[in-house]
C-alpha cells in the first residue's frame, strides 16, 4: 500500500467515525454542550483537544494535579458518545496478567478432570484447555472487543504510577490496538478504542508515549469557573455558600500545604456543608469540617483556628493571591 492510498484510508476511516459518534459530538461546540448536560465545564482548549483526539484517532494524555477533573472527563466522555467505559487503574508492579489477560486456571483444571472422567485425556490436545473459553480478559483486551458497535472509551489512570517496562508494552498495544496470545493468535480490534491516559505527574511519562498521544494539561480552574463547576455540579447550594467555599479553597490554593485541594474537594465540602444546613462560610464550620477538604492533619492544624478565620476575612475581601500568600 503506498502512502497516498494508506493517506486515503485514514481519511475515510475518520469521516466513517465521525459519522459514527452522535451528532452532538461532531463539532468543538456540540461536545462543549454535551459535556456541560453531563455536569462537566470544559474550556475551549480542552473541548478543542478532545474533539481532536475523536477526529484523529489518537490516545488523549491528561495531565495535572489530582481531583482537577481528568478522570471525570473519562467518564463524561463515554456517557456522551454512549460507550462503554473500561478503566485500568495503574500502580506500581502492573503487570500483563491484570492489563490484559489471563488463563482461567481452575477452569482448565476442571476441563482436564472432566476428560480423565471422560476417558479422553489421551485425546487431549493444548488447544481443549488453551482456547479463549479459558481466557480472563483484563481491561487492556477488553477494549479492543466492540460488543454494541460502539467502541469504548479505554481510560488508563494514572499511568505516571506504573513501572516504565509496563509503560513500554502499553505502547505496543497503542500502536496497532492488537494483543498477541501465543496459545491462540492475534487479537486485532475491530475499531479502536476511544483512550484516554490520565497522569498526577509525579513521574514524567516517556516522550515515546507522549508522541503518539494529543496532550492537555488540565490546570485548577479561576475562581469564576469553579463557581459555575459548583453551581453545576451541586444545584441545591446557595450561590452565597457556593462564592464562599470557592473563595475560600482559592485561598488555601496559595497557603504553604502539604497538598492543597482540588475541585472533588470543592464539591465534596460544597455537599458536606450543603448537608448540615450550612448557609455561608463562617469560622466554626470551617473548624468542623476542614477534613472534607484537607487531607493532611498538619495541614488541618496550620488552618485551623486564627488562620481559617484570617483566611475567611481575606477570601472575603477579594484579596489578590499575591496579597494572600503564606
Amino acid at each position: 500500500m503506498t502512502d497516498q492510498t494508506a493517506a486515503r484510508a485514514a481519511a475515510a476511516d475518520r469521516t466513517a467515525a465521525r459519522a459514527a459518534r452522535p451528532e452532538s459530538m461532531r463539532s468543538i461546540e456540540g461536545l462543549t454542550a454535551a459535556f456541560r448536560e453531563q455536569g462537566y465545564i470544559a474550556e475551549r482548549s480542552l473541548a478543542t483537544t478532545v474533539f481532536l483526539a475523536l477526529e484523529l484517532g489518537r490516545p488523549l494524555l491528561l495531565e495535572g494535579e489530582a481531583g482537577v477533573g481528568k478522570t471525570e472527563l473519562a467518564k463524561v466522555l463515554a456517557a456522551s458518545l454512549g460507550a462503554r467505559l473500561i478503566r485500568l487503574q495503574c500502580y506500581e508492579g502492573l503487570d500483563v496478567n491484570t492489563a490484559v489477560y489471563e488463563w482461567n486456571y481452575p477452569r482448565q483444571m476442571l476441563e482436564i478432570r472432566l476428560l480423565e472422567a471422560r476417558g479422553e485425556i489421551d485425546k487431549a490436545t493444548a488447544h481443549d484447555i488453551f482456547s479463549a473459553d479459558f481466557l480472563l480478559k483484563r481491561p487492556l483486551l477488553q477494549a479492543l472487543e466492540t460488543s454494541d458497535g460502539v467502541p469504548p472509551v479505554l481510560l488508563i489512570d494514572e499511568i505516571d504510577r506504573a513501572d516504565e517496562e509496563f509503560e513500554a508494552y502499553l505502547l505496543e498495544i497503542l500502536s496497532d490496538f492488537q494483543v498477541t496470545v501465543p496459545e491462540i493468535g492475534t487479537i486485532r480490534a475491530a475499531e479502536a478504542p476511544r483512550v484516554v491516559l490520565t497522569s498526577n505527574r509525579t513521574r514524567e511519562v516517556h516522550d515515546a508515549l507522549k508522541r503518539r498521544c494529543l496532550y492537555h494539561w488540565i490546570d485548577y480552574p479561576t475562581a469564576a469557573k469553579e463557581f459555575e463547576i459548583v453551581s453545576t455540579r451541586v444545584p441545591e447550594a446557595p450561590a452565597a455558600l457556593a462564592r464562599d467555599v470557592v473563595a475560600f479553597v482559592h485561598r488555601l490554593r496559595t497557603a504553604d500545604l502539604t497538598k492543597v485541594p482540588g475541585v472533588a474537594e470543592t464539591l465534596d465540602w460544597a455537599a458536606a456543608l450543603l448537608s448540615l444546613g450550612a448557609t455561608e462560610l463562617e469560622g466554626d464550620v470551617v473548624d468542623q469540617t476542614l477534613g472534607v477538604v484537607l487531607k493532611y492533619e498538619e495541614d488541618i492544624r496550620a488552618v485551623r483556628g486564627a488562620n481559617a478565620r484570617r483566611y475567611l476575612a481575606e477570601s472575603a475581601a477579594g484579596a489578590p493571591a499575591s496579597q494572600a500568600a503564606s
